[in-house]
């Protein structure tokens, strides 16, 4: 409350018909009226609405468990009590995946106070996968899912993860779906930034994004075979997880916490970053994590300092305009010992170099990469291992 009612009113004008709809709402031990609110929407709403009253489970994932165990329609949403669908959010996602067969549907996502994922809104998609579309950018539970599918895999939301389980649940979605769509042309879902910021994303100890990370690239290398597509998923979490515990956060850190963030993600590194992975980052991403991965946090705080202050790395072309390095801190710095090629620019950075010239420099690239792989065959079969 009073986020709720907002929420409710939002289901309450949904343009599909409300026989077809069940409202199933999990009220996990609240204490500010939302259980008697709950309460006076289900006896004048026009479509059946279950209530269910519990103690507190302390997240998300055991409210969202309870509720899938009692629907009973063809697909399910999971929408949170501050947020609000649009009007014509639910006729249009069950009609895209009733014409297209799909599993499951992303609606356009707009943000009040709150800004969401944007790269995979380009356009409307009837059929797509996690390999070929940016989905795996919005992994949060804000989406339609064909209820067989889930049922089929006996999928849950994990109860261990205090944050992250969205993630883990919607990846599993994306990778078992018989097809995915993507509802771009409407806004679907609005995302509300609550005014006293107590979203559970926002919230808890920086261990439990490590907990969820390492989570959510297990569960890639489970279910995706060792190569460029298990690669391509695997960006997600260094980039979006783990990246962000070694930026401008951690220059405030304490020693001990910074030494407590390098501990937790070594194993992460040494089970899944490669040079594949590492090639489709940013170069300043790209090199904060070859720190990471190298346990170098005297070079990393150079580095984050250097991003922080929004400063522009010069830019080096090598020859004949078919290499572009970043000149990032610690550079051909000879007591860095920092590889060359963690500097070297990817097409999409080095186009806005004058004089790069594309084509021979992806030559070169593939090149350069093909060796670095034949000079690292213990991580080669350590990647195929796990």
């Amino acid at each position: 409350m009073p986020y709720l009612v907002e929420c409710l009113t939002s289901v309450e004008n949904q343009t599909l018909d409300p026989a077809r709809m069940e409202v199933i709402a999990v009220d996990d031990g609240s204490t500010d009226g939302t259980g008697e609110y709950l309460e006076e929407f289900a006896a004048r709403a026009a479509m059946p609405v279950t209530v269910i009253r519990q103690e507190n489970s302390g997240g998300p994932s055991g409210p969202r468990n309870v509720g899938l165990g009692k629907a009973a329609g063809r697909y399910v949403f999971f929408l949170d009590a501050d947020d609000r669908l649009g009007p014509e959010a639910l006729a249009r996602m069950v009609a895209m995946a009733d014409e297209n067969n799909t599993d499951v549907v992303l609606g356009k996502v707009e943000g009040i106070n709150r800004k969401p994922p944007q790269s995979m809104w380009g356009k409307t998609l009837d059929r797509t996968d996690v390999f070929s579309s940016n989905i795996k950018f919005t992994l949060s539970a804000q989406k339609l899912f064909r209820r067989a599918l889930l049922d089929r895999h006996g999928m849950r939301f994990d109860e261990s993860l205090w944050t992250g389980e969205d993630a883990l649940f919607t990846m599993e979605a994306y990778l078992r779906a018989d097809g995915v769509s993507v509802v771009a042309d409407y806004p679907c879902y609005y995302l509300v930034g609550r005014e006293d910021g107590k979203h559970v994303t926002k919230s808890g100890s920086y261990t439990l994004r490590f907990d969820s990370a390492r989570a959510l690239m297990n569960l890639i290398a489970d279910m995706v075979p060792a190569g460029p597509r298990r690669d391509t998923l695997m960006v997600r979490p260094f980039l979006v997880t783990l990246l962000p515990q070694f930026g401008p956060r951690f220059l405030k850190d304490s020693d001990e916490v910074r030494r407590k963030k390098l501990e937790l993600a070594k194993p992460l590194m040494d089970a899944h970053w490669n040079p594949e992975i590492a090639r489709r980052l940013r170069v300043h991403e790209r090199l904060r994590l070859h720190l990471v991965a190298v346990q170098r946090p005297d070079l990393l705080l150079d580095v984050v300092e250097f991003v922080r202050a929004k400063k522009q790395a010069g830019a080096l072309l090598e020859k004949r305009g078919t290499r572009v390095y970043f000149a990032y801190p610690h550079f051909r710095t000879r007591t860095a010992g920092v590889p060359d090629w963690i500097y070297l620019a990817e097409a999409r950075e080095a186009r806005a170099v004058a004089g790069y010239r594309e084509g021979a420099a992806n030559s070169f690239l593939r090149r350069a990469l093909r060796r670095l792989r034949r000079s690292l065959p213990s991580r080669g079969v350590k990647a195929a291992a796990a």
